[in-house]
């Protein structure tokens, strides 16, 4: 379990430059990313090495230009998380194709709004903005010296431990690997999960959703939280079992949810989560457009600049992992 979003420069590789095509539909933004990197920006054809994918969707039609043009050599995807392209991604493990994704491209908006969640929850904003009278009370947590546990290890996870250092808390980062992670007070692995949670006041989720992480914060999970523990998600709707958050919510057990992600996503009308007391949802806004396209387009010139040059790529996916 790593982070959504997280930073990888890789080593060096070897590739066959080429023609660089940006599919499906182009992107002006993206191929001028392209040009000022010292690429070639053509339609896809036979001599086409390298292909920027713009699009959040359509592994399917990917799929179908990468079988039709062996040559390609280089991929690069639109997103930190590649969940929509994992069966793609494992057709063509051991293809000797190189794969590239955003993670850590978009740390800096999405740690930014996982931190405006949890302090909106502490702070009983979602009942408080609700209010229609004058209603004095002392309900309300602060931040400061609070127990967080930050669940994944990538950019978004780095970026949110820069933010939180000014608050004085004790960061628990949980990772598939032990290795410890800078500024965090303490890093375990995701087998040590349970026992991160005993204390824990604040939990981001922030890793990314493989098969071996989706459900990964369920019913067992949420009784380890101390009554009152508030959980954020910006990351993936699957890695939280949602009738297991429901429960959790609607017991007490859980202080509140701040989710910018859902499982099932578009969260349908009626759905218990849109009634449940002290659960605030955002439409997966995290990162919008406007945040994104020019962090996307950087991430693009660098990597054509990999590409072109010394074949040191940012966000290299690991294949086997499957992010």
């Amino acid at each position: 379990m790593s982070g959504a979003a997280g930073a990888s420069a890789g080593t060096a590789t070897p590739v066959p430059s080429g023609p660089i095509a940006v599919l499906p539909d182009g992107d002006p933004t993206v191929e001028a990313a392209v040009r000022d990197a010292g690429g070639t920006v053509a339609a896809l054809d036979a001599s086409t090495r390298g292909i920027v994918w713009s699009a959040a969707s359509g592994a399917n039609r990917l799929g179908v230009a990468l079988d039709a043009h062996p040559g390609v050599a280089w991929v690069q995807l639109p997103w930190a998380g590649v969940d929509a392209f994992a069966p793609l991604l494992e057709r063509h493990r051991g293809d000797g194709r190189i794969w590239t994704s955003a993670k850590g491209a978009y740390a800096q908006p999405v740690a930014e709004h996982a931190l405006m969640l949890a302090l909106a929850l502490l702070r009983e904003l979602p009942r408080r903005v609700g209010a229609r009278s004058w209603e004095a009370d002392e309900r309300g947590r602060s931040l400061y010296g609070a127990e967080v546990v930050i669940v994944g290890a990538g950019g978004i996870a780095v970026e949110l431990l820069r933010l939180l250092a000014p608050f004085g808390v004790r960061a628990t980062v949980v990772r598939r690997r032990s290795e410890p992670v800078e500024g965090a007070f303490r890093t375990v692995s995701a087998s040590a999960l349970g026992e991160a949670l005993d204390g824990a006041e604040v939990v981001f989720v922030a890793a990314a959703l493989t098969g071996e992480s989706r459900g990964l914060i369920g019913a067992d999970e949420f009784a380890r939280m101390p009554r009152g523990a508030v959980l954020v998600n910006v990351a993936r709707g699957g890695l939280v079992d949602t009738d297991a958050l429901v429960d959790a919510l609607r017991s007490g057990r859980l202080g509140g949810a701040g989710l910018d992600v859902t499982d099932p996503e578009p969260l349908p009308e009626g759905h218990p989560l849109w009634s449940t007391p002290g659960c605030v949802i955002t439409p997966h806004v995290a990162d919008t457009e406007a945040m994104t396209a020019p962090l996307f387009a950087e991430r693009v010139r660098r990597n054509v600049s990999a590409f072109v040059g010394d074949g040191v790529f940012e966000g290299r996916i690991d294949l086997d992992a499957g992010y």
